[in-house]
């Protein structure tokens, strides 16, 4: 493929207009750590919503669906559907939380809940693990689809890719901080919105798919556009992974970024840096609505459609034969298709793509830098460093993480591949993610050691049991690991009875778990009586049916079936109504 005059204008114009937002916001970005990774704690909740969901619009992010698609049909995307369910969960319990917290970081959440060394361990432990490893995989599995595309798209080599792309990303991010991400990832989703659905306009119209009509009834296709199982059609072989795992066990056992159950990683800093805690809520609440119900229809009809003209490996390599075998998954079939488009509509497509990169990695290395530097350098290093100084480190880090991504990006094959790494890197830790805010027990050894049982599990379940599918390994590492470190929650050394009380008073979460240091606290202070769990946990689960019904609506009537998308729209009304009726925010006011 070749770009034309004004395709190239369309991509310059966006990457000059991401760099001088940059700079534009440099000044003020440059003044302290908060101003720098938090953006002051002043943004509005539908800036730091629409910031969320840019983040996870990626360049793999479609090539990840089409991927599944392919190889499960629409009833696969139940892998990253069903994360849903803790995505709500962080609207309606965790979000006012983490805001209350006051913490600069989700990592120095540590210290505010565990005490002696060991907090502090652990600390500057999940710092480096979560800043810097954990943060780089992703990045690298971003910039490898990004490969992918300059392959297709441009007959760009590896490196040529990530030389061009990451140098923009990297000083808009370097000069501009959380506040430059902010402002470049709001024009990023509406350039990455336009695009998507424009490309998907065009391809369903190509000859080689016929158009929408055409594209449904074909047979190929009709076996992948179901979004609920049939019990009779698929064995419990079949059904397991793609359904009833993700459903039953993966939303809350595994970790997994922007998605994590209780949450963390960049949305927490998202709603650390909200103004206060219903902004912090409504801005969770608008990113799992554009995530789950807005956004994936354009990727899912182009995997439709590429099962049609592309339909095995052999003819993703026919057609680009310089393209490296080791490059030729089924993730590739996505930027495929993009080839089909025409000068102009190419270019937008093409700056969508770079948009969606740029909106991940950019947010990757000031979470990541942030971490690094309040958890690790200025904890740990040099407690006494000043703004500048601090600011400047976390500019440095920023080149550090994207530099050690771009060459990890050189050694994987995949986004789907990379995708169930991190499920199972993060297998079993999700419980323990959700009841450290509601449980005493729960202290820094507990979290030490279920890091350590799910990293180990995850390197050592393909060797011993590389006869187990990955739904499997998932599951045995959820089991092995909660039972590592469920018993070190009654048994291993208690966190100090000043920090448990400090904790309660100042997060003042509820439920029974903290019955013994809030009796405890009783005598000394009065206080109010303990909200309730029940209504938001409701709410949650209410959230969750109504954001799915709208996304099964959308299905039903593009597959042209009115009348079930109006059971769907009904649905999805009764949840919201029952919601706003049971006004369960207020129960962790």
């Amino acid at each position: 493929m070749h770009l034309t005059t004004p395709d190239w204008l369309i991509l310059a114009s966006f990457l000059t207009f991401s760099l001088w937002i940059g700079v534009r916001v440099s000044r003020r970005a440059s003044s302290d750590f908060t101003a720098f990774f938090l953006a002051g704690r002043s943004q509005p909740w539908w800036l730091l919503g629409v910031s969320m969901v840019a983040t996870t619009f990626s360049t793999d992010t479609p090539n990840l669906v089409t991927d599944i698609v392919r190889r499960n049909g629409v009833l696969g995307n139940w892998t990253w559907w069903s994360l849903l369910l803790s995505g709500m969960l962080t609207v309606f319990l965790y979000a006012s939380l983490w805001r209350r917290s006051g913490a600069l970081t989700d990592v120095e959440f540590y210290e505010l809940r565990y005490s002696g060394r060991i907090a502090a361990f652990l600390r500057v432990f999940r710092g480096v693990y979560l800043g810097l490893v954990f943060n780089i995989l992703i990045m690298a599995s971003v910039t490898l689809a990004a490969m992918k595309i300059g392959a297709v798209l441009f007959a760009w080599s590896p490196v040529q890719t990530v030389i061009v792309i990451a140098a923009v990303t990297l000083a808009y991010s370097a000069l501009g901080g959380l506040q430059g991400v902010l402002l470049t990832d709001l024009a990023q989703f509406c350039m990455a919105m336009v695009g998507s659905v424009a490309a998907t306009f065009y391809i369903l119209q190509l000859p080689q798919v016929g158009g929408l009509h055409q594209l449904l009834a074909h047979p190929t296709v009709q076996e992948r556009t179901a979004f609920w199982p049939s019990f009779e059609a698929i064995g419990w072989a079949e059904l397991a992974p793609v359904f009833l795992i993700p459903l039953l066990v993966q939303w809350w056992a595994a970790y997994y970024p922007g998605s994590e159950p209780g949450g963390g990683g960049y949305i927490v800093q998202r709603m650390l840096s909200a103004r206060d805690e219903e902004h912090a809520r409504a801005a969770t609440l608008t990113f799992n609505v554009l995530h789950y119900a807005v956004r994936p229809w354009p990727w899912i009809l182009v995997a439709l459609a590429s099962v049609v003209v592309f339909p095995g490996l052999q003819d993703i390599q026919r057609q680009f034969p310089d393209i490296p075998e080791t490059l030729v998954r089924d993730d590739l079939a996505y930027p495929a298709m993009l080839t089909f488009l025409p000068p102009g509509l190419l270019g937008l497509v093409v700056t969508s793509l770079a948009a969606a990169y740029m909106s991940t990695i950019s947010t990757s290395l000031n979470w990541g830098s942030s971490i690094l530097v309040n958890d690790v350098y200025r904890r740990f290093m040099n407690p006494q460093a000043s703004d500048r100084r601090v600011v400047w480190a976390g500019r440095l880090c920023t080149l550090v993480l994207l530099v050690l991504a771009c060459i990890l990006a050189f050694s994987l094959e995949s986004a789907l591949g990379v995708f169930n790494v991190m499920l199972q890197i993060g297998a079993g830790t999700g419980l323990l993610y959700l009841l450290r805010w509601f449980w005493w027990r729960i202290n820094a050894l507990t979290e030490l050691v279920a890091m350590a049982a799910s990293f180990t599990v995850a390197l050592l379940v393909p060797v011993v049991g590389n006869n187990l599918e990955s739904w499997q390994q998932l599951v045995a590492g959820v089991a092995v690991t909660t039972l590592c470190w469920l018993p070190c929650a009654y048994f291993g050394p208690q966190t100090d009875k000043a920090k448990l009380e400090a904790f309660y008073l100042k997060i003042r979460p509820g439920g029974p778990g903290w019955n013994p240091v809030r009796r405890s606290a009783m005598r000394e202070l009065q206080l109010p009586a303990a909200p309730s769990l029940a209504k938001p946990v409701v709410a949650a689960f209410l959230g969750s049916a109504g954001i799915y019904s709208i996304l099964f609506m959308t299905g039903s009537a593009l597959y042209g079936r009115p009348a079930e998308a109006g059971a769907y729209g009904i649905a999805g009304l009764i949840a919201a109504y029952t919601i706003l009726r049971l006004r369960a925010w207020r129960a962790q006011e």
